[in-house]
């Protein structure tokens, strides 16, 4: 990870951590180095935060001061920019986003013209260029200045893209949508009303700040209580930008990324469209997930957490399926990134062919009870090269055996230090979390 750009993207407090100085520079360089040999191209779409109309407009400043024609795609997904890059020759693209955070904070992912997450030499580049230590980029003069370009067009071939992946209609199913008064909100219910679904929406009136408040897949239990109320047949929650989902069982239970990897996973394999039988995991899949898929024949690999080293595989690989327990899910016949409203979609057509409740396709994984906790830490790499706590940590990892697991990991995008643990029961997994924390606690290291 580099000094501002961490796993996805350069994040923080908007206008303390991320501030509109930081937005200008980085449309600055972008448009200069993608227009070297011509006039570059560049689309931005943006979230509902309030500050992310305060970002869009620097950074478009910034890519045309720099020469470079700025399209606006307004509120958008994350994976519709990818989108978008990749089919219409976009030289690349910008989400301004923090994805799962709260309002307060914002981020710029920047999408190279492939459509997948920019390239840390880039990303270096672009930090070296905010402290001043690559010297300045020209501004464009004349007509070579830049313009910008009211692009919701792009939006809308997105969501006909969508509609058409999907193989069947969804006359007469019920289906709940949380679109966490986010990117999805101006998405998600066309894309299934389109389709014929009987469709109910909660949270999809964004004001500016309560965009992921109480609501959405990192507020799951919103979707479990509206689904049981309304009777639905199953449910999906969005996080803030649309590139993760959570669903909801017709039971009110919650189908995480585990689960849905090992349902995709599945009937693909019986189509006979799962390359290699491989699914594409993290370090964070539940031992449960491994577990069902030795049952079935199913392989797997393991990956750092994040979308970007799940895809780094599946391209090396040419795996076709591929996520997080989060619910970033890749469907690389598809699209190049985690893409919420499409994992839905996927779901669905394992509902309608297999004609089964998406509870019956869970049945067969029994999950691990694990506890992660986070840890606000002064220095996350201090904390996690401490003596005490890696020696705490092998403890744990030595009791627990193969009956268990203990991950320590530094937070991509935060100050914190996450420790999780997985065993038989919820009294184990907190007996050593506690003893992990109380060390990190007991060694000064906590913010």
């Amino acid at each position: 990870m580099g000094k501002y750009f961490g796993t996805d993207g350069f994040r923080g407090e908007a206008n303390v951590v991320l501030t509109v100085e930081h937005a200008f520079k980085v449309g600055r360089f972008l448009g200069w180095y993608f227009g070297q040999e011509h006039q570059a191209r560049i689309v931005i779409g943006k979230d509902t935060r309030r500050s992310s109309y305060m970002f869009e407009y620097a950074l478009a400043a910034g890519l045309t001061a720099s020469g470079a024609d700025a399209y606006l795609l307004h509120v958008t997904t994350t994976p519709s920019v990818s989108y978008v890059v990749r089919t219409e020759d976009f030289d690349c693209g910008i989400m301004i986003s923090a994805s799962h955070n709260p309002y307060y904070d914002n981020g710029i992912k920047v999408i190279n013209g492939q459509g997948h997450k920019l390239e840390a030499e880039v990303e270096a580049k672009i930090e070296a260029y905010i402290d001043g230590e690559s010297g300045e980029v020209p501004l464009a003069t004349k007509e070579n200045i830049g313009r910008t370009v009211d692009y919701a067009a792009g939006r809308n071939r997105y969501v006909g893209h969508l509609i058409s992946i999907a193989t069947r209609s969804f006359k007469d199913k019920k289906v709940g949508l949380d679109c966490a008064n986010g990117s999805s909100s101006a998405i998600a219910k066309s894309v299934f009303d389109a389709l014929g679904a009987k469709t109910y929406v909660i949270s999809n009136e964004p004001n500016g700040v309560n965009i992921n408040t109480n609501c959405g897949s990192t507020h799951i239990e919103q979707m479990q209580a509206f689904v049981k109320e309304k009777q639905l047949d199953v449910g999906f929650a969005y996080d803030g930008d649309a590139d993760r989902c959570i669903a909801v069982d017709d039971k009110g239970n919650v189908v995480d990324g585990d689960l849905i990897l090992y349902i995709c996973g599945k009937y693909l394999k019986e189509q006979g469209k799962l390359v290699g039988d491989t699914i594409v995991t993290t370090v964070m899949s539940n031992l449960g997930l491994y577990k069902a898929c030795d049952k079935i024949g199913m392989k797997y690999e393991q990956t750092a957490v994040g979308d970007k080293y799940v895809y780094e595989n599946m391209l090396q690989n040419g795996f076709i399926l591929g996520g997080e327990q989060s619910g970033h899910i890749i469907f690389s016949k598809h699209a190049r990134t985690g893409d919420g409203i499409l994992t839905s979609l996927m779901i669905m057509e394992v509902i309608m062919e297999k004609k089964q409740k998406l509870s019956q396709l869970c049945e067969e994984v029994k999950i691990y009870p694990q506890l992660l906790q986070n840890v606000r830490v002064v220095d996350k790499k201090t904390a996690t090269e401490n003596p005490k706590v890696q020696a705490a940590v092998e403890k744990v990892a030595e009791e627990l055996g193969s009956d268990g697991r203990i991950l320590v990991r530094e937070s991509g995008t935060e100050p914190v230090i996450r420790v999780m643990v997985e065993a038989a029961t919820d009294e184990i997994c907190q007996k050593y979390v506690a003893q992990v924390v109380d060390v990190i606690k007991a060694e000064g290291l906590e913010a």
